[in-house]
């Protein structure tokens, strides 16, 4: 499908192509994830270049009746949202999760607004765990994984407060023991069903969205997180 018209995008990951040009995964609010070639902007003499950063809000223009578009314009919309030190890793994870899970061509403007507020929480906000699980939890919701929390899965009774559950694939929360690996109590699954966030909430929060996301992923690692974990090796 050609996309002549204006797209309001951002960068999820680019790379060298051939001599002068970059391959370009853009997430779009229109078309959803949509990948092109960035002909000629790796010249120094390309003003084009600049712009194609990720956290930058663009405008774009893409042709192409293939999968692989061309670029053919690009604008600033506002200026980019600046992220720095752990902000930074943390961005990068946001951009890699979802250039990872996102269909290609699936436009959401669900997503796009999660995305959008993603970024701007993260250089904002202090709390970026919070920012990063309430992402994640919406990209879960709009795969249709997102589990219900305040209900055991297998009886389809209430979870009590009291109780241990664990996360069961493709069925949800079910019944559980303490001793079980992964198992978590009840109250904190009703915090996480009430939107309650707190300590044990965004701690179970982070164990789930990691087990859940983990069939999507595969069994690549996130770049994202290898690129943390080093840096915080540094002497």
């Amino acid at each position: 499908m050609t996309h002549p018209s204006w797209l309001q995008a951002f960068v999820l990951h680019r790379r060298a192509y051939r001599e002068t040009s970059y391959l370009i995964d853009f997430f779009t609010l229109e078309a959803g994830k949509v990948s092109a070639v960035a002909k000629g902007v790796r010249s120094v003499k390309s003003d084009r270049k600049s712009l194609l950063q990720p956290f930058q809000s663009l405008r774009i223009q893409l042709r192409g009746k293939t999968d692989l578009k061309n670029l053919t314009q690009v604008e600033s919309l506002t200026p980019a949202i600046a992220l720095t030190g752990n902000a930074l890793f943390c961005g990068m994870y946001v951009n890699e999760l979802t250039n990872r899970i996102m269909p290609a061509g699936l436009e959401s403007e669900v997503m796009f607004t999660a995305y959008t507020k993603a970024l701007q929480n993260l250089a904002y906000q202090n709390d970026k765990e919070l920012a990063l699980r309430t992402f994640e939890f919406a990209l879960l919701e709009e795969m249709g994984l997102m589990p219900e929390w305040g209900i055991e899965a297998r009886t389809q009774t209430p979870v009590i407060a009291n109780q241990w559950y664990r996360y069961a694939s493709d069925e949800g929360m079910v019944a559980a023991i303490e001793s079980e690996p992964g198992s978590i109590r009840g109250d904190i699954l009703l915090a996480l069903a009430q939107g309650e966030w707190h300590g044990d909430s965004q701690r179970a929060a982070k164990k789930l969205s990691r087990q859940i996301l983990l069939p999507l992923l595969g069994a690549r690692p996130l770049k994202s997180r290898e690129l943390f974990v080093a840096t915080r090796r540094k002497p």
